[in-house]
């Protein structure tokens, strides 16, 4: 599809929301409450049947919010007729605040502020007409016609609720008849994608409704208390509607503090009490954010923060406040949607709470950026969480990967892959500093672990030949290669990259090498390594030949039968398994008996 039809179809969407929202919300509302009483109505239905388990789940519902609704607005109207009452204690905390004010700047600022306020109502002309008295007039109701206009406002929200309260029945009476018929629209070819999408959808819905009932249960109970401890009036009140309101993202919580902190200020004597119930809130607020949410229904939406604030405004816009009310549900909806529907991936991408960059991609994405401090956080972040063997194969020989890809299919420069080889150069000394750093017993273990020739003190390092095969690249992955050998059994010597195969041959005859290992990271071709195996089998047949073919999954050779076929020993696809390979042929090199590798032991 092209951009600009996708884009017109966004935009299309996004005017029928808004435009249809008289008769969408309802729907969506509706939709919403189905999923939530589905459980229930499923659970009664077994012993007295579908239809007086809806009717009866339905009616309880909606006569529990009828009855929360009526009595929240009688005690609203109880309040507002005592809030005279509290005229004496207002007037004292205003004097108060003009008392700490008297004599300072904000007299000053406020002074100003009066007199700039007396020259603009002052007249313009002593032939004004502001002293003119102005005359209001009454209209009577001369029929009954006019009877909408001052019955509408309340008949709204209870034909609203009316609508809701059908649909929901219906929902729940065919569910599996609409169920069905959403299934036959979208076709038998996309069945399993359909239903894993409406199982995750609804697992996630009614998960993340439920965890956040019970910590706005946990909540309002809270509040409540600590109302009724400090004398606030009205605390079941505001516990009412602090566990409703937290329902809101982002404006509940504050809208469910502000009415008891002005209702304390008001009606409470002096500043002590206020004091302790902004208190009170702010303390239920940090223990519900960090502990409650955090160990009840952490992640259980899936939406990342940033991307259910911006979901929140705009469904806020579309739809009001009952869009503020569903931003949620359907955010959640719609990066389900993204997940499982080809065509709508970057809904997941952009919404979902899950890492859009895998780390090894996330870190070489900074060295093209040239950013090598947050380069090097991300090798932080995995040294403090993984083994540091682990950091070369997951994060920096990926990266050496990418960009010789990039370069061969023409989206890098070669001085751009240079400046990304240079930079993990200059990292893999930060690695080498950290590794020195370790505690003499970590150490100790590693060298214990890392080799399996048994004779520690008086053992002798097997000489092995390193050769990168194309450049400076694979020169480091061999560098991080000798990091990751014990040096007291492998003593790994890397030549120059400029060598040809003749002078490497010569060189293996010179220095009489029983060990050859041949750096050539993919996805370049194997060809140059393949006729320099070929060569050294066919000149020095005992050398023992090993060939790294280093690179992530994505990227790693599907066949190494030409290599081994060419006449090498092993043909590696992980830093760790070369290592385990050539401690394995430094072990039979010196005719000592072997003991198990650690690849070994994971593999076992």
């Amino acid at each position: 599809m092209a951009p600009w039809l996708r884009f017109a179809g966004c935009v299309l969407i996004v005017a029928v929301l808004y435009w249809a929202q008289a008769v969408l919300v309802p729907i969506a509302l509706a939709i919403l409450i189905t999923f939530v009483l589905s459980r229930p109505v499923m659970f009664l239905q077994r012993w007295i049947g579908r239809l007086p388990a809806v009717l009866v789940v339905v009616l309880l519902v909606f006569t529990g919010l009828g009855l929360a609704a009526w009595g929240a607005a009688t005690q609203v109207s109880h309040l507002a007729e005592d809030l005279p009452r509290y005229r004496a204690n207002i007037r004292q905390k205003i004097s108060d605040v003009r008392g700490v004010s008297r004599g300072g700047s904000v007299e000053q600022v406020q002074q100003t502020v009066k007199e700039i306020q007396d020259q603009i109502a002052a007249p313009a002309s002593p032939s004004g007409n502001a002293g003119e008295p102005v005359i209001v007039q009454s209209r009577k109701v001369s029929s009954l016609t006019d009877f909408p206009s001052w019955l509408g406002p309340a008949l709204g929200p209870l034909s609203t609720a009316g609508f809701v309260a059908a649909l929901v029945i219906f929902m729940l009476l065919e569910r599996e008849e609409l169920r069905g018929r959403i299934f036959s629209l979208v076709g038998r070819g996309h069945l399993a994608v359909t239903t894993k999408a409406f199982d995750e959808a609804a697992g996630r819905v009614s998960r993340q409704l439920l965890m956040q009932t019970l910590v706005n249960a946990i909540y309002g109970s809270a509040v409540g208390i600590g109302l009724w401890w400090i004398g606030v009036p009205y605390p079941l009140l505001w516990a009412a509607l602090g566990a409703a309101l937290r329902f809101v993202p982002y404006l509940g919580p504050i809208a469910a503090a502000a009415g008891p902190i002005l209702i304390s200020l008001a009606a409470l004597s002096g500043w002590t009490k206020p004091l302790s119930v902004v208190g009170l809130f702010l303390a239920l607020e940090l223990f519900t954010n960090l502990v409650l949410e955090t160990v009840l229904y952490a992640g259980a939406a899936g939406v990342s923060q940033v991307a259910l604030l911006v979901a929140v405004g705009t469904w806020t816009w579309l739809w009001g406040s009952v869009g503020l009310l569903l931003a949620t549900p359907l955010t959640v909806c719609l990066v389900v949607l993204g997940k499982h529907v080809p065509g709508f991936d970057f809904l997941s991408t952009l919404m979902a709470d899950s890492p859009a960059l895998s780390p090894d991609v996330s870190y070489y994405q900074r060295l093209l950026a040239r950013d090598q401090s947050e380069a090097a956080e991300i090798v932080q972040r995995h040294l403090a969480s993984q083994p540091m063997e682990t950091v070369y194969d997951a994060l920096m020989l990926p990266a050496l990967n990418y960009a010789e890809r990039d370069r061969i299919e023409g989206r890098l420069s070669e001085e751009d892959e240079q400046t990304v080889t240079e930079q993990t150069r200059e990292l893999l000394g930060d690695v080498e500093r950290f590794q020195s750093t370790l505690p003499p017993a970590e150490a100790s273990e590693k060298e214990t672990t890392g080799t399996p020739l048994e004779d520690t003190a008086s053992r002798i390092p097997v000489d092995v030949l390193g050769y990168p095969a194309n450049g400076q690249a694979d020169a480091i992955a061999l560098q991080m290669l000798t990091q990751l050998v014990d040096a007291d059994a492998i003593r790994l010597d890397v030549t120059s990259a400029r060598l040809l195969s003749s002078e490497v041959i010569d060189l293996v005859r010179t220095t009489g090498a029983r060990l050859v290992c041949i750096a050539d990271l993919p996805p370049s071709p194997p060809s140059k390594t393949r006729y320099l195996v070929r060569k050294l089998r066919a000149t020095v047949p005992e050398v023992k030949i090993l060939v790294g073919r280093w690179a992530p999954a994505e990227l790693a050779d599907e066949d190494r039968t030409s290599l081994l076929d060419a006449g090498a020993n092993h043909v590696a696809t992980t830093l760790l398994e070369t290592r385990d390979q050539l401690l394995i042929l430094a072990a039979h090199e010196l005719q000592l008996p072997e003991r198990e590798t650690p690849a070994a032991k994971v593999a076992g």
